[in-house]
């Protein structure tokens, strides 16, 4: 069983920056996909970045050149660094922890461990 918590969500004014982790505890998977999702009120969960042991990563296309997901040593901590936040990024940010892929999906689906999640809030 995989543990995943997130922290670092806040209330930012657009253009502003905020850096999210996720811890991760249980697991004893030596190949594997972590994640970023994120979900805003009445929306459904979207795929924002993805990387995986051998730090191969992708990203959406509404976030590609602002994110950058990261992590410290093999598993912890996973980073989110998002830069030049706007409005539409607004929504709880969630960690996900999945199966190996030489490139990780950004479908929830292909995920089997989540996090509680954590609020990011951007004020134009």
């Amino acid at each position: 069983q995989v543990h995943l918590v997130e922290s670092g969500g806040g209330s930012v004014s657009a253009g502003g920056s905020l850096r999210l982790s996720c811890r991760q505890s249980g697991s004893t998977y030596r190949n594997y996909c972590m994640a970023w999702f994120r979900q805003a009120p009445g929306g459904e969960r979207e795929g924002v970045a993805s990387i995986n042991n051998k730090y191969a990563r992708r990203y959406a296309d509404s976030v590609n050149g602002r994110f950058a997901i990261s992590k410290e040593n093999n598993k912890n901590p996973l980073y989110l660094q998002m830069n030049n936040l706007s409005p539409e990024d607004t929504g709880i940010y969630f960690c996900a922890h999945g199966p190996y892929d030489r490139i990780c999906s950004l479908e929830p689906d292909q995920y089997n461990y989540w996090g509680q999640g954590t609020q990011v809030t951007v004020s134009s």
